[in-house]
């Protein structure tokens, strides 16, 4: 939608009331966007802000300075009236570090941007101290310094992480006193602002940059002590979130004892100098060859008395009658054997004598009860020549006479005797008085 907009000594026109509006055809004048821009401008509040004063110069009742951030190279000019400053204790000068009220102005005619101070206020060391407790207590209270997060650092770290000022003798403490514990251990440096506005984004930086190699094992922040003033990159907010997010151990060791930087509370381990970091971070060689000889030597003993406990543990048993005879065992059970196979051998030829007995008592009986025997005693078996049965009842081959009327005369018998067969033939029925001879035998 558009709009009657008129401008001040002009006849009201048909403007674009927004700027997404505007066309080559229909643009605004350049009278109208700085208007617009002013009123927006305006609208917005006065900020308190923190920063560095690296410019200021007086004119008359003006001063312009130049702010510069703490923390990062980010600078904004502006403007302040004398009596502003004629108001501080003790004058400002480059390089003091204040906190101001600024209000963003909108020159129209120009077109330039101002911040306009309205107070100014230097910051002294109480009020640095008195913010580095807040933000400590706010840091502590999420849990960023709390034991539980600390990670362990490696026993023996091949390859150390090392963040130092550009040939500090911190680096040089570092590293010789690391190299004089462990000679074969290995630095990867970056050297790095440690005081300034840039110390910050630098050191965040290259710990980022240490904390993704996997060869780096331990990571150390050094810097050799300084004022309050100096040390207050290590109290940054930024610093100490990425040192709570690295995955690598970190060790400070910042060389100041009288205040405590907020990057001691966070780190996994505090040295208090960048020698007792040294210390710290690697065995000495000397310490740990002594330790291994130590340890030989106590395996060595360890194992003596294991062997000798042994050794006595199988003369006990070698003294024992079963190991020291071991044959005798056998013998006994060898004679045991020997008697249990000759009992054996006695009930079998016993029992084989006995049943060869029974055999022979067995064959008498049968033999006693066999015809032949019968025969042998002189007794005769009389049968038909013919072999036709005298009775129905006998089988073929078996007509044996039992009746004398089974044989009448003339008959041809068979007989048999102990000594094989002979023919005969029936004379009939015996006489009366052979009969009555015979029933009376």
């Amino acid at each position: 939608m558009s709009e009657q907009t008129a401008l001040p000594g002009t006849a009201a026109t048909t403007l674009p009331a927004t700027a997404a509006e505007t066309t080559p055809d229909n643009p605004w004048p350049l009278q109208l966007l700085s208007q617009k821009l002013k009123v927006h401008i305006d609208r917005a509040p006065a900020a308190w802000v923190e920063g560095q004063v690296i410019e200021m110069n007086r004119r008359g009742g003006n001063a312009y300075l130049t702010l510069r951030d703490v923390d990062a190279e980010v600078s904004l000019p502006a403007s302040v009236w004398t009596k502003v400053l004629d108001r501080q204790n003790m004058p400002l000068e480059r390089g003091s570090r204040v906190v101001a009220l600024l209000k963003p102005e909108f020159w129209l005619k120009t077109g330039r941007l101002n911040m306009q101070v309205r107070d100014i206020r230097p910051v002294g060391l109480g009020d640095l101290l008195a913010r580095i407790e807040r933000l400590r207590q706010a840091l502590a209270a999420e849990g960023l310094f709390a034991d539980s997060r600390k990670k362990p650092l490696p026993l023996l770290p091949h390859r150390i992480g090392l963040i130092t000022g550009r040939d500090s003798d911190a680096k040089k403490d570092v590293l010789q006193n690391a190299a004089l514990r462990w000679p074969a251990v290995e630095f990867e440096i970056r050297e790095v602002a440690v005081q300034g506005n840039t110390a910050v984004s630098q050191i965040v930086r290259a710990l980022r940059e240490l904390d993704v190699r996997p060869d780096v094992d331990v990571i150390v922040i050094a810097r050799g002590g300084g004022a309050l003033e100096d040390l207050l990159p290590f109290n940054s907010e930024e610093l100490i979130r990425a040192v709570a997010a690295a995955a690598t151990p970190v060790v400070s060791a910042i060389g100041h004892e009288a205040d405590r930087p907020l990057l001691d509370d966070v780190a996994d381990l505090r040295a208090s100098t960048p020698t007792d970091a040294a210390k710290r971070i690697v065995p000495d060689v000397a310490e740990e060859l002594a330790s291994v000889r130590q340890a030989r030597e106590y395996l060595r003993r360890c194992i003596g008395r294991l062997v000798d406990r042994e050794t006595d543990r199988l003369a006990s048993l070698h003294s024992r009658p079963v190991l020291a005879s071991p044959e005798g065992m056998v013998t006994v059970r060898s004679e045991e054997i020997e008697r249990l196979v000759r009992r054996s051998s006695a009930a079998v030829s016993s029992t084989v004598v006995r049943a060869a007995d029974q055999l022979v008592h067995l064959q008498a009986q049968v033999r006693s009860l066999s015809p032949q025997k019968t025969l042998d005693r002189g007794y005769a078996v009389v049968e038909l020549a013919n072999g036709r049965p005298a009775r129905a009842t006998e089988a073929a081959g078996h007509a044996v006479v039992r009746d004398p009327s089974e044989a009448p005369a003339g008959t041809a018998l068979s007989v048999r005797v102990a000594q094989g067969k002979f023919g005969a033939t029936s004379t009939g029925e015996p006489e009366q008085g052979e009969a009555h001879a015979r029933d009376k035998v």
